[in-house]
């Protein structure tokens, strides 16, 4: 997946169409198909990065922010719970790689 700097709302959309088709497209078994369709997952982790980091009210430089993101993700990591469907991750793989072997993700976003 690639991610532009500059990106409307329009293309967010078509974007986020795009990618919620393709979890259709590699064709997952149901448990997998239903986590990845949904963008719980990450917002989980985003909120608990934001919440350890709330506190901080001047951002010197990026080294620091890319220290307090990871004590986020270190925190966020002892709340992670298995994710239904973990048995079939294997296919996933599977899956992925092949959609990689056809070179189906070499496009670039329009910017």
């Amino acid at each position: 997946m690639l991610v532009c700097r500059s990106i409307d709302n329009r293309q967010w959309k078509t974007a986020t169409l795009e990618e919620t088709l393709t979890v259709w497209k590699l064709d997952l078994p149901e448990p997998l198909r239903r986590f990845f369709a949904t963008t719980n997952a990450i917002e989980n982790v985003l909120g608990v990065v934001r919440r350890v980091s709330r506190n901080v009210k001047h951002w010197r430089h990026g080294a620091m922010a890319k220290r307090w993101t990871g004590i986020g993700l270190v925190a966020a990591e002892k709340r992670f719970k298995r994710i239904k469907g973990h048995r079939h991750m294997p296919a996933l793989v599977e899956a992925l790689s092949r959609r990689a072997a056809k070179g189906i993700d070499q496009e670039e976003c329009a910017g």
